[in-house]
């Protein structure tokens, strides 16, 4: 129904073959897009690396994105080898693990920092450093969850971190729409990934998500992927702005 060839594809994100990006990259992949990869540290290239490998990425380059040196080599990696850019997705947050683990009231100032820095100015910044390559247009997507709509038990600071991110998504969309480029957030239910390993009481989360959604299954990195793919084609161009909820319609329950 739909291609993605002739695409260029950055993905930020990936710790293994369990994380939300990879599902992204690899559909992106399927469909006819060129990738390039990032790991944040060179203690992640061991991991990261054989799958960009695997899936033939053309980059894999170090990202981590606190250091805007890095983003500089990279996008400029990206503008010599394809001249292009159509394709952007983030899949990174963190949060100190105390912070995360606090509630909100107790969050301290240097946690809501770290967090908001990593999981949101992020995204933002990668946007600007895309936007110059996405002359043709583009599709920038990063990722979310009902805790910025509602109240999660356990979810804590992440819950206002993810809402600021998804109303920075809007903005942007407002802002490029004009130019082509399209701003999304995907928000799928919760997943077992590395990174949401540090939530606490996370399996229990998954098992009341499962129970309640109305379709009685978690999303998977592949769901979420699919999504992707679609959002990042050229059928739909006319779509921006969106929190997509990719959760078993768990979201009209919950």
């Amino acid at each position: 129904m739909f291609s993605l060839t002739g695409k260029k594809a950055l993905i930020v994100g990936i710790a293994n073959e369990d994380s939300i990006a990879f599902g992204c990259a690899k559909a992106f992949r399927e469909q006819g897009a060129d990738l390039a990869i990032t790991y944040p540290s060179d203690k992640a290239e061991h991991f990261v690396r054989p799958i960009g490998e695997d899936l033939g990425a053309d980059i894999i380059l170090p990202l981590d994105v606190r250091e805007d040196a890095q983003y500089a080599q990279l996008f400029d990696r990206i503008g010599e080898t394809w001249g292009q850019l159509d394709i952007c997705l983030h899949a990174v947050a963190y949060c100190p693990k105390d912070d995360l683990h606090a509630p909100v009231v107790n969050c301290s100032r240097s946690g809501f920092a770290t967090a908001m820095d990593v999981s949101v100015y992020s995204f933002i910044h990668m946007v600007r450093c895309a936007e110059p390559l996405m002359r043709a247009g583009g599709t920038c997507m990063t990722i979310s969850y009902l805790g910025a709509d509602r109240v999660v038990e356990h979810y804590n600071i992440m819950g206002p971190v993810k809402a600021a991110l998804e109303s920075a998504t809007r903005y942007m969309a407002a802002e490029l729409g004009p130019k082509g480029i399209n701003v999304h957030a995907l928000s799928p239910g919760p997943l077992k990934t590395r990174a949401a390993s540090g939530i606490e009481h996370f399996d229990e989360l998954m098992a009341q998500n499962s129970a309640r959604a109305p379709t009685h299954h978690l999303a998977t990195n592949g769901d979420v992927g699919a999504y992707a793919a679609f959002l990042a084609s050229s059928e739909a161009t006319n779509v921006t702005g969106g929190i997509h909820y990719i959760d078993g319609g768990y979201h009209i329950v919950g």
